[in-house]
């Protein structure tokens, strides 16, 4: 969405498209779960009333769109993508299998999962977790808008510092909402490590996906 109110921006998603693309050429496997608050939010349209599980099936659609922007946006940079859904969608990308993901990843190509988990009632965060343990990654990244996790929102609390390292029993105990308690606790009891960074800040994915030293680590 970048400065927009609404929808892609389409020089975010070309520069985040060319980062992936250098992570992939340096021999780094990505697959990368998308979210598609940028479109639509099923928690937030939930609280005015809708049903919750047709509004969280909106949202998963919304995230399929996203995955299919950001395909298209690789394969112009000359990266290799392909799009898979835990929803049935033949007509524009394949179903999400955890053992043809894999053999993607061994390619060379980009894995870009779309519609969460499938399920309603589990965010993008939870289905982050759950794809990064059953594929084996080596590290998940939860690229957001803050450079790391603070001791509060630096946005409404100007002494807030920020964390280098943290344990996932301290950020469930101090609340210091990194991701939902769901996907805290999958990684936790997995020992699947996380850093989180700022993905407005060029060349932050690229510095993480290489192993450097970029916003917070959350291991243990």
């Amino acid at each position: 969405m970048g400065e927009d109110d609404y929808g892609i921006n389409l020089h975010v998603l070309e520069r985040i498209a060319r980062e992936i693309g250098e992570l992939s050429a340096a021999g780094v496997q990505v697959a990368i779960v998308i979210g598609g608050g940028n479109i639509f939010r099923g928690a937030g349209m939930a609280a005015t009333g809708m049903d919750r599980v047709t509004a969280d099936h909106m949202g998963m659609l919304a995230t399929v769109i996203n995955a299919l922007a950001l395909q298209d946006a690789l394969e112009r940079a000359g990266c290799h993508a392909r799009v898979m859904s835990a929803l049935q969608i033949h007509q524009v990308c394949e179903d999400y299998i955890r053992r043809r993901a894999i053999r993607h990843l061994e390619k060379g190509r980009v894995v870009i999962l779309a519609a969460g988990t499938g399920n309603p009632f589990f965010t993008t965060d939870s289905a982050a977790s759950l794809r990064a343990i059953e594929m084996g990654a080596h590290l998940m990244i939860k690229a957001t808008k803050v450079d790391g996790v603070y001791t509060a929102d630096p946005k409404k609390d100007a002494s807030a510092t920020r964390y280098d390292q943290l344990r996932y029993d301290d950020v469930l105990a101090r609340k210091l909402g990194v991701m939902d308690a769901t996907a805290v606790v999958l990684c936790r009891d997995n020992r699947m490590p996380l850093r989180v960074i700022d993905m407005t800040c060029s060349g932050a994915l690229v510095r993480a996906g290489k192993g450097m030293d970029e916003g917070t680590l959350v291991t243990g």
